[in-house]
């Protein structure tokens, strides 16, 4: 059976690749089967995998909201745009679940130029710089010219004092951080600069993926039981994880949610928060 990727190219469709995919949600193995069961009864030469993914997030969903919802982890990514502005918070989030102190959206004095910065960070003593890319597209990939531009950046801030975290601070380390990938010219030129990238897939141990399961650090846009609007309201609120808004629902009565609805959200984001 031949399927339809979202490059356009054509491949053979992949099963195993599918269950992999679907394992990953959380759900029980005969509920996977169930699901694949399905999809392959309603496959036909020529459907997209824009067309699967929807059919077997729709299948998930009947079984279990929380588990649609990691299945969903990519696009809920994709969601905390369009300009990307939500996803440095909770980019930013992510370093403090792992020790790291944070600081959003300064404007620090280089040799040269004053410069807007995503993020600094800081750890036992070390300050690095990360910065952000933010694509709108799944097929998106940040090229070589991504590294080379960020690296000018730091270059002319790095030997300077800051007042960041005290009033004599130097930042020593770049990190570049997206929610797609890195092409391999961005990657060889990176290595060779010491600069750290954070990809969805990359590094194994340690890419956007795995951080966010790992400590179960899921966007609110996750949830499949909130409208685009109010989860922008809550962004806006400052409740982007859905672990905060665990520990604070109260915030759902100021985006007008129903008594009703109020106890299907806080179930579907307690079973997320508890996955592992």
């Amino acid at each position: 059976m031949k399927i339809i990727k979202r490059s356009g190219h054509v491949a053979d469709f992949d099963r195993n690749k599918l269950k992999h995919s679907l394992l990953k949600s959380g759900a029980k193995v005969a509920v996977v089967e169930n699901v694949l069961n399905q999809i392959e009864s309603q496959l036909f030469d020529g459907i997209t995998t824009k067309q699967i993914y929807k059919f077997a997030f729709s299948l998930l969903k009947k079984s279990s909201n929380a588990h649609a919802a990691r299945y969903n982890l990519k696009t809920a990514i994709q969601m905390l745009g369009p300009a990307g502005f939500f996803f440095e918070k909770f980019i930013a989030r992510l370093f403090i679940s792992e020790g790291f102190q944070a600081k959003t959206n300064l404007i620090l004095s280089g040799k040269c130029i004053s410069h807007e910065m995503d993020i600094l960070i800081k750890k036992t003593d070390v300050i690095s710089m990360v910065e952000c890319k933010f694509h709108g597209s799944k097929d998106k990939a940040s090229d070589v010219k991504v590294p080379m531009y960020i690296l000018s950046r730091f270059n002319d801030l790095k030997d300077v004092k800051h007042a960041i975290f005290s009033d004599s601070d130097f930042i020593s380390k770049c990190f570049i951080v997206t929610n797609n990938r890195f092409t391999l010219d961005a990657i060889t030129f990176s290595d060779y600069y010491d600069i750290q990238l954070i990809s969805w897939d990359s590094p194994k141990d340690k890419s956007l993926r795995k951080r966010i399961d790992n400590d179960k650090l899921y966007p609110v846009t996750c949830l499949t039981t909130l409208t685009l609007l109010e989860k922008e309201k809550l962004m806006e609120l400052e409740i982007i994880l859905v672990v905060e808004l665990v520990k604070a629902p109260e915030v759902l009565n100021r985006i007008g949610i129903s008594e009703k609805r109020f106890k299907n959200i806080l179930k579907e984001a307690s079973e997320l928060c508890n996955y592992l």
